[in-house]
């Protein structure tokens, strides 16, 4: 009777729960299997598991917003409404990133991370990840000979189907689905009885799918940090060296989750920090593991909209978007890495800098795949900005894993934040019961 008791207790173990289990678990591995030599066992039996739990997400992720907008959009009334909803998130993303940068500033700037690297663990690193480094350039470098326009080019597809094909075309997919489903607001209502039938049938089938990926998302986790602590086993003197700049960033980090966000939900809505963190935990466990706000997207709108009580309409269309171009997290990191860098290499940055720090991450931001990595590359861009030799992103490349997951988690949780402010204001936001919270 015990045992069966026990089995009961752990089947009705909260989600996230069980993800912290799978994480700590996985980090416990990882450091025994570093100490007794199974390294070649872990990437050859444990790894895999991890990546095929990712390539699930991944796999809907495409699905999940071409379905979730069109019919997110399609149910709205008229167009003026879209606009309105559309006018609210853009501004709450755009104010939300210069905040995140401008806290990054003030941070790096106060601690001065930068002034304790070693002349001798600068050129350790240089030359560990010189091939790394190079390619990262290569790929901002043809970011940045495009002309001014070529973000407004990029975000229309020239073939839809060729755009689905791949996660980092995401804006593309997003604006065929808005203009699909505009349209379908502007034909009469039986015209499109039928399609809009098939997309909410089509949303409903991969929620579905999101709930049995889920399923496996402990086992995932567990492969995931396991694979990554035996990968980074042997850099501890690494870690301890840039200390100082890992703090900086998760101290900036946190203030975006502890401070920023709660000020600006008190704000905008009746929903109290401690629900909304319960609400959206899996997700956020979700996204350190797996550093990629697209494919913690189907979770995030799962939460959002069974846990928090955001609307369909809401959260199908903020969500989707702001997985794409609301990068707090990464946009906070880019400006202490930046200036990390340049007091690194003993350059000295005026206000005039700093200023174009803060354009430069925001506008990159916009830009960058919602792909662990994608972070790095528009880093370069921020560093070509001020003058700084972009060579420089050698010397935070070791803990830079490490950050990514820690810096998603706060792009997910602006994502979670926007949606909940956007869904009150516009009356869309339902109140939730205890066991909707904690379930």
């Amino acid at each position: 009777m015990n045992y069966l008791n026990k089995s009961k207790n752990m089947k009705k173990l909260a989600l996230h729960w069980k993800i912290i289990i799978g994480m700590v678990l996985g980090v416990v591995y990882g450091l025994i299997a570093n100490q007794i030599g199974w390294v070649s066992f872990t990437n050859d039996w444990i790894k895999p598991w991890g990546t095929i739990f990712v390539n699930l997400l991944k796999l809907i992720a495409v699905p999940l917003v071409f379905a979730s907008l069109i019919k997110g959009v399609a149910s709205l009334s008229d167009i003026s409404r879209l606009s309105r909803i559309g006018g609210k998130t853009i501004a709450f993303y755009l104010t939300s990133t210069v905040i995140a940068v401008t806290i990054g500033l003030f941070l790096v700037n106060s601690v001065q991370p930068g002034n304790t690297f070693s002349e001798e663990k600068r050129m350790e690193l240089k030359e560990t990840y010189a091939s790394k480094v190079g390619a990262k350039i290569d790929a901002a470098t043809n970011v940045k000979e495009e002309g001014p326009l070529q973000f407004v080019v990029d975000i229309v597809p020239s073939n839809f189907m060729a755009a689905s094909s791949n996660n980092r075309n995401m804006l593309q997919v997003i604006f065929f689905a808005i203009l699909f489903g505009i349209s379908m607001v502007m034909l009469p209502k039986e015209k499109t009885t039928y399609v809009k039938g098939f997309f909410d049938g089509v949303n409903d089938i991969i929620l579905q799918i999101v709930d049995i990926i889920m399923l496996m998302a402990p086992y995932g986790v567990f492969a995931l940090l396991g694979g990554l602590v035996v990968d980074f086993g042997g850099s501890a003197d690494l870690f301890i060296a840039l200390g100082m700049y890992s703090v900086t960033v998760i101290v900036g980090l946190l203030l975006m989750i502890l401070l920023i966000y709660p000020i600006i939900l008190k704000t905008f809505t009746k929903v109290k920090y401690v629900d909304f963190f319960k609400a959206i935990s899996p997700a956020q466990m979700l996204a350190f593991s797996t550093s990629s706000s697209a494919a913690t997207l189907p979770v995030t709108m799962e939460r959002c909209e069974e846990h928090l009580g955001v609307s369909e309409e809401v959260s199908s269309f903020v969500l989707p978007l702001g997985a794409t171009i609301n990068m707090d997290g990464t946009s906070l990191y880019q400006a202490v890495a930046a200036v990390f860098i340049a007091q690194a290499f003993g350059y000295d940055l005026d206000l005039a800098a700093q200023l174009t720090i803060v354009l430069t991450a925001t506008l990159a931001s916009i830009g960058a795949a919602a792909v662990p990595g994608a972070g790095m590359v528009m880093l370069v861009i921020v560093l070509s900005a001020i003058g700084i030799d972009p060579e420089g992103i050698a010397l935070i490349f070791a803990v830079d894993r490490i950050l990514d997951m820690m810096r998603t988690v706060v792009n997910v949780t602006g994502d979670a934040t926007v949606a909940t402010i956007v869904a009150s204001t516009e009356g869309q936001l339902r109140m939730v019961s205890e066991e909707e919270l904690m379930s």
